[in-house]
């Protein structure tokens, strides 16, 4: 895996929700140093400092890994949990019901099989 790439996906994120790297690395109770360190590519993040850092810029995993994951369903449900989170409470309905009621007729088409 190419550090480069992560760390620059890293900086971006940063960047556009208006942190600096001591802000951010604040937020994610890491060394302001090695957040550097990650965004430059020089260093690969542990697990649950991935983690903090997706949570505190609000990005996905998968957005961070996106070069890396080279599965298109993996991209579909990053597309779905966009769409879910931005969504209204009355929007989540009426997609809860659709969702439910297209898989009801997948479900029949698959018992007239």
């Amino acid at each position: 895996m190419e550090n480069n790439s992560l760390g620059r996906k890293i900086n971006i994120a940063r960047k556009e929700r208006g942190l600096t790297s001591e802000k951010l690395s604040e937020l994610c109770n890491i060394n302001a140093t090695y957040l550097r360190q990650l965004e430059s590519g020089s260093g690969m993040p542990s697990l649950p400092v991935f983690i903090s850092i997706c949570n505190e810029l609000k990005v996905s995993p998968s957005y961070m890994l996106s070069e890396f994951l080279h599965d298109p369903e993996i991209q579909r449900m990053d597309e779905l949990w966009k769409i879910w989170t931005t969504a209204t409470p009355k929007q989540i309905k009426l997609i809860s019901t659709m969702i439910h009621s297209a898989l009801e007729c997948v479900k029949e088409e698959d018992r007239a099989e």
